[in-house]
C-alpha cells in the first residue's frame, strides 16, 4: 500500500504550506526530494530532528532522500531568521563539520535498496563556479525587486544586510537547479523561515529550463520554526 506523504505529514502537524501538483506528483510516482544542513557546527542539534524525521518519513514513502551539505552556504550565510550577520567560518572548520554531519545522517537513513539516500555538497558545483559566470547563469534570471520581497530580507533591511548575505537565495536557489538537471530532484523541504529560498529555486528552474518543479514547505515547529 502506497503511503501518502503529504497526509503522513499533515497529520503529524508537519505540513505548513506546498506548492500546487505537489500531493498528486508524489501519489503518481517516486520522487526526489531534498533538505540542506548548512554545517555550522560539528553537530546536528534538536532543531535538526524535524529535518531528519521528514526525510525519513519521505524515504519511507517510497521515495528517495537527498541530504544536502551546505559546504559552499555554509561559507555564505543565510539572514532567514537572523537579526545579525553570523561569522563566517574557515573552509577548514566547515570540511570537519561536514563530516562529523555526515555520520550522524547515516544512523538516520537508508543508504542502500532502490531508493537509496543520498548525500551531497553544494561545494562542489560551487568551488569552480566563477562570480562572472554565475551573475550571467544565475542572477540576470531573478530581478532585484523579487528578491528585495522575500521576508528574511525585509526584517534586515533596516538594520542593515550585506551582499553577501542578499546573495544567499541565488545560492540556495541554484541548488536546487542542479539537483533538478543533475539528480532528477524534483521536491525541496525545508522550514517556514525558508519558503522565500525555497520559491527562489522553483522561479530559477522555471526561468532557466522551463520545467515543472515541485517545492512543498514541510515545517515543523520547534519554538515556532525549525532551528
Amino acid at each position: 500500500m502506497q503511503v501518502n506523504f503529504v497526509e503522513e505529514l499533515r497529520w503529524r502537524g508537519m505540513l505548513f504550506d506546498l506548492t500546487p501538483g505537489t500531493e498528486e506528483q508524489l501519489l503518481k510516482e517516486s520522487t526526489t526530494g531534498y533538505i540542506g544542513f548548512d554545517p555550522t557546527a560539528d553537530s546536528l542539534h534538536i532543531g535538526h530532528l524535524a529535518q531528519i524525521m521528514t526525510l525519513l518519513h519521505f524515504q519511507q514513502a517510497g521515495h528517495k532522500p537527498i541530504a544536502l551539505i551546505g559546504g559552499a552556504t555554509g561559507m555564505v550565510g543565510d539572514p532567514s531568521g537572523k537579526s545579525a550577520e553570523r561569522n563566517l567560518l574557515s573552509e577548514e572548520v566547515l570540511r570537519h563539520n561536514e563530516a562529523c554531519v555526515k555520520k550522524q545522517l547515516q544512523k538516520f537513513l537508508d543508504f542502500t535498496g532502490h531508493n537509496a539516500a543520498e548525500l551531497v555538497n553544494n561545494y562542489n558545483w560551487f568551488k569552480e563556479f566563477r562570480f562572472l559566470d554565475f551573475i550571467r547563469e544565475v542572477g540576470k534570471h531573478i530581478t532585484v525587486n523579487y528578491m528585495l520581497a522575500k521576508e528574511s530580507v525585509q526584517k534586515r533591511l533596516e538594520a542593515g544586510i550585506s551582499f553577501t548575505e542578499f546573495s544567499y537565495q541565488l545560492v540556495q536557489g541554484y541548488d536546487f537547479l542542479w539537483l533538478y538537471q543533475h539528480k532528477n530532484c524534483r521536491l525541496q523541504m525545508g522550514g517556514s523561515d525558508q519558503w522565500g529560498n525555497i520559491v527562489t529555486g522553483t522561479e530559477l528552474i522555471r526561468k532557466k529550463v522551463n520545467g515543472r518543479s515541485l517545492c512543498p514547505n514541510h515545517p515543523a515547529y520547534y519554538q515556532g520554526r525549525w532551528q
